[in-house]
């Protein structure tokens, strides 16, 4: 699979380092916040609803039951691959699949959840920083658009993720 990202500039922002899991500098402007989600919700089949797994106020993106054809690894709670902070946060967890998951990181664009990183949660589940401008709001559709692939069965995993229940 080629996925190739631009180098995201400038430092990385701060973020918490447990759940709940939120970016706490270079948050979004709430006009660039406000596109990123107009167009995140405009993906077919996509229903938008508030998040099961997040904070009060996070918006999620929920595949619609026919086609959520992914596996196990593509979705943080039920049907919902991905979801939106609010906005004095801006940022967005999303599943990726791992390549797309080692070009996120290794250009800036986001994290593994700490979750993630410890063993809890599958190494798919990743936050992606907030966009500042709206040319990182396409960088930030173009890895939504992964995620929702990955979701609808359409990306695989190189291997098989071992999932913990």
């Amino acid at each position: 699979m080629s996925f190739e990202l631009p180098f995201r500039t400038g430092p990385r922002p701060q973020t918490t380092g447990c759940a709940p899991h939120e970016q706490v500098t270079q948050n979004a402007p709430a006009e660039v916040h406000a596109l990123f989600k107009r167009r995140a919700f405009e993906l077919p089949f996509v229903e938008r609803r508030a998040s099961g797994i997040s904070v009060p106020g996070a918006e999620a993106l929920v595949l619609s039951h026919v086609h959520a054809c992914g596996p196990r690894e593509a979705f943080l709670i039920g049907r919902e691959f991905a979801h939106v902070h609010p906005a004095y946060d801006g940022s967005s967890h999303m599943m990726l699949p791992l390549p797309v998951v080692d070009e996120l990181t290794a250009k800036g664009w986001g994290e593994l959840h700490p979750m993630a990183r410890s063993g809890h949660i599958p190494a798919t589940a990743v936050m992606a920083f907030a966009p500042r401008d709206v040319k990182e709001v396409e960088v930030m559709v173009r890895l939504l658009n992964a995620s929702w692939d990955f979701a609808r069965g359409k990306l695989a995993n190189p291997a098989p993720v071992h999932i913990h229940d």
